[in-house]
């Protein structure tokens, strides 16, 4: 009965609609809030600069053009990375746009983030990977089997008309749909919510909290947790996961209109390969092959770079600093030797 009960709540968060929601959007301590949080780390940038020609100016048209309904997303400017894999970012001018879009989340990332499990932890403030390797290594130390998933291609498939109405379905508010709609539909084509956009990570962990909610509420799996589109399913009985992965590629493609690039069911005791890092039933984390050669590469040309004025010193200490922090959350005391980090460090010293 408590059960029931405990699920009921659940059920009425979140069928709670938002209303009133577009007025603090579009009000000017807001969007300037929004330029504060837009402009950092950006500070030098032209785009940047010239907005700051007129602050207050360029605020208000900000401000009138979301009252009047007369903004529209501007076209993307594509650009290819590499690292770790090909993908596609789309840009945005600074103003109005990037603009906007922390002004929308200011409002909305409270509400939206109140709707998430607790073991999500993509772009959410007080989660993220480490805590999520954490997590993880809690899971793998509980459960004999693991079932891995990942979405192919996940942001280029976000459909739009899914992702809309998953939004119609949380916010009342006819100003904030609207403002919404134009975002979400302005790649085109149907789908992809744009990498690159504000708005596209927590669209995104929307679009996924609906797989989270099957899981979690329907079929009352209690080890569960998802970074973005990547997820995990731990269990010890192997047959409740084999009839999970049936569930879960039957709803990513049937219902979110997606397809799956892996649906792998393991024991945990052959390691679990998650955020970067392997996690073992033992306690034991390593840190992922591919990252430990990312990390050698980029170390291996720090102190030519230096030497040779292409980074700073300041940035040279970034990267060891950088690095000394995935390090420090593994089992990694003969890879630091290997990698020759305490060397490295006192070059700057």
């Amino acid at each position: 009965m408590r059960l029931v009960r405990k699920l009921n709540v659940a059920q009425t968060i979140l069928l709670k609609r938002h209303g009133n929601l577009f007025k603090k959007i579009i009000s000017l301590e807001n969007i300037e809030l929004a330029y504060q949080k837009a402009r950092r780390g950006k500070g030098r940038q032209r785009s940047v600069k010239r907005f700051e020609e007129d602050i207050p100016g360029n605020l208000q048209r900000i401000h009138e053009m979301l009252k009047n309904k007369t903004y529209h997303t501007a076209t993307y400017k594509e650009k290819q990375i590499f690292e770790p894999k090909k993908r596609i970012i789309y840009i945005l001018p600074f103003y109005p746009d990037r603009i906007i879009q922390h002004a929308i989340m200011n409002v909305l990332e409270p509400l939206w983030d109140g709707l998430f499990i607790s073991d999500s932890y993509s772009c959410r403030k007080g989660k993220g990977i480490h805590k999520g390797s954490l997590k993880t290594m809690e899971f793998v130390r509980k459960n004999r089997y693991c079932l891995q998933c990942d979405i192919s291609k996940f942001y280029p498939s976000v459909n739009h008309d899914v992702v809309f109405a998953i939004v119609q379905r949380k916010i009342k508010c006819p100003d904030t749909l609207w403002l919404l709609k134009e975002i979400i539909y302005s790649a085109g084509g149907g789908s992809n919510v744009p990498i690159g956009n504000y708005t596209s990570q927590w669209l995104g962990n929307l679009y996924m909290n609906e797989l989270d909610m099957l899981i979690k509420q329907k079929f009352r799996i209690k080890h569960y947790l998802r970074y973005c589109d990547d997820f995990l399913l731990f269990h010890n009985d192997k047959n409740v996961l084999r009839e999970m992965a049936v569930a879960i590629v039957d709803y990513v493609q049937n219902t979110l209109k997606m397809r799956l690039s892996e649906c792998e069911l393991f024991p945990t005791a052959r390691g679990v390969d998650f955020l970067g890092y392997r996690h073992f039933p033992n306690g034991y984390v390593l840190l992922r092959k591919s990252t430990v050669k990312r990390v050698k590469k980029r170390l291996r040309g720090l102190p030519y770079n230096l030497k040779h004025r292409v980074i700073t010193p300041e940035q040279y200490r970034s990267s060891i600093s950088s690095t000394k922090g995935w390090l420090k959350w593994a089992n990694t005391h003969n890879l630091q030797i290997k990698l020759k980090l305490a060397e490295l460090e006192e070059v700057i010293q």
